[in-house]
């Protein structure tokens, strides 16, 4: 299985990831951007805002995605692979060029592979004003609630527009119970 965990920045990835890998210690645990030595490389430059163009901020992204694909998600195939983000946030926030464009590009960069399953935790406009006004942000949280908002939407969009199997949860919930939602849907 190869799972991805999505949400905007403040959702509760890291958290719902946390319980993840404490329930599944064989699973392999990885994250786009970041989860190749190149990765690691690419996202510090995107989150310091190195790239003045969106459209270089999105092919930095793309170049992540096609190395992640390569050195971690393809040799673990077999195995159950965790990640936090995937193509769904690649194509969410590519906001600036039609979903199309930005989807073609992705499965070119991904080889057509798409997770098998997909978490969406998604936030209210006031939870997310909320979890926003206690911490300090990187340059994408800068961009605004509306912004993020927006690409909370897209994701959703992208997230059924693939067709891929999937569970929306609102991020609200208690830690426990979306916890338990997770474990029912990989366990079905």
């Amino acid at each position: 299985m190869y799972i991805v965990i999505e949400g905007i920045d403040t959702a509760g990835k890291s958290t719902q990831l946390d319980i993840l890998k404490q329930n599944n210690p064989t699973a392999i645990f990885t994250k786009e951007p970041g989860g190749t030595k190149i990765g690691l490389e690419l996202r510090r430059m995107v989150l310091n805002g190195e790239a003045k163009s969106n459209i270089a901020e999105m092919f930095l992204f793309l170049a992540d995605r096609a190395e992640h694909i390569e050195e971690i998600i393809k040799p673990n195939i077999n195995n159950m692979v965790i990640s936090d983000r995937s193509m769904i946030s690649g194509i969410a926030y590519a906001s600036n060029l039609p979903l199309e464009i930005v989807t073609t590009l992705n499965l070119i960069a991904t080889n057509n592979l798409l997770p098998t399953h997909v978490i969406l935790l998604e936030l209210s406009k006031e939870e997310l004003i909320s979890r926003l006004s206690q911490k300090e942000h990187d340059n994408i949280e800068s961009r605004g609630i509306e912004y993020l908002l927006d690409i909370q939407k897209r994701m959703k969009h992208t997230i059924e527009l693939l067709k891929i199997n999937h569970l929306f949860i609102d991020a609200s919930l208690s830690i426990e119970e979306i916890a338990k939602r997770i474990k029912d849907f990989i366990n079905e």
